[in-house]
């Protein structure tokens, strides 16, 4: 690939040619992985046979330490080789729903929302977020943003479905006990370079309104919100984030070629499954994840049975363990 990188022409097609740059990039970065776990093994055992020839225990912490890093590493990588779908090394759009609950669903979407910002923080991964629709009370009715990386819409797929939070709720006035439900939706980034979704100034309808913030209050003088309505399907995209009318249009725009794009996957039966599962609606008995907080703590997934005691701390972006328990029941399952 590098050789025909190098030929002359190459870049005569520059769509193609920045398509196959870019296929080159993640395969180097692939095999200088793998070529640097193969060399820290290969010098972890060494040192460890010199030691044991020598009788030496003072490194034992050093090579325990070593291991237990390559070891994370592989498990890494092994959860990496999963997603081979033509969408995993995609950035993920990610929609949060209330549903069932009134206020107190609206606060637990800001609360995934906090969760999936705080994820993508401590993976360093890029994220934007891209649309916030505020309660009447408290907490957000819907949220929309964007995360990059590596495998970006392969991990968050996991997190695809609706999920329940028990807890005493704080807008209660007897402080009892209560139960939300909001819907995560993970969707592909459509590809501007590819010519997969084709959306023609023709079959949008744009029409422009005044933002509004927490509590239902218009924060906008100036109508910078933008509603994008693409006729020939009837999907509708708003987007009142940013102060920027121009801003605002350029992420309904990437919203709306994500949900085309899904669109058209849904229609292909084969896709179906492992694009977006089925969809069900946000309340008892459909929930992938329980978050309890009272009467007792625990966090549990409930098709892996993957389970953590400490809600706090995956409420604050610690998701790894049910991402990875989540992909490695689908290699068992053949998925």
């Amino acid at each position: 690939m590098e050789a025909a990188a190098a030929a002359p022409g190459f870049w005569d097609d520059h769509r193609a040619a920045q398509a196959q740059m870019q296929q080159l990039v993640r395969l180097k970065d692939q095999v200088t992985l793998w070529r640097s776990l193969r060399s820290d093994a290969a010098s972890a055992l060494e040192l460890t046979e010199l030691a044991l020839e020598e009788g030496d225990d003072s490194i034992q912490e050093q090579l325990e330490a070593e291991a237990a890093d390559l070891a994370r590493s592989l498990e890494r990588e092994e959860i990496n080789l999963t997603l081979s779908g033509g969408y995993d090394d995609r950035p993920a759009i990610v929609s949060i729903r209330s549903g069932a609950g009134g206020t107190d669903s609206h606060d637990w979407t800001q609360m995934l929302l906090g969760m999936y910002t705080r994820w993508a923080e401590e993976e360093k991964r890029s994220l934007q977020v891209m649309d916030l629709s505020y309660g009447d009370e408290a907490g957000l009715r819907t949220a929309t943003l964007e995360i990059g990386g590596p495998y970006a819409c392969g991990y968050l797929n996991a997190e695809n479905g609706v999920h329940r939070l028990v807890r005493l709720s704080p807008y209660d006035p007897n402080h009892l006990r209560h139960t939300s439900f909001a819907e995560v939706e993970v969707l592909p980034a459509a590809v501007e370079e590819e010519a997969e979704v084709e959306v023609r100034p023709d079959d949008l309808k744009m029409d422009f309104f005044r933002s509004s913030g927490p509590g239902g209050q218009n924060v906008q003088k100036v109508a910078s919100a933008v509603r994008l309505t693409h006729l020939p399907t009837g999907v509708v995209v708003t987007c009142q984030t940013e102060r920027s009318q121009h801003q605002n249009r350029e992420y309904a725009m990437r919203i709306l070629r994500a949900r085309l794009l899904d669109r058209q996957n849904r229609e292909r039966a084969d896709e179906l499954a492992r694009l977006r599962g089925e969809r069900v609606a946000p309340e008892w008995g459909h929930q992938i994840r329980s978050y309890v907080l009272h009467p007792y703590k625990s966090v549990k997934d409930h098709r892996t049975n993957y389970q953590s005691t400490n809600p706090d701390a995956v409420l604050d972006g610690d998701l790894q363990g049910f991402i990875s328990a989540y992909l490695m029941s689908k290699v068992g399952d053949g998925g």
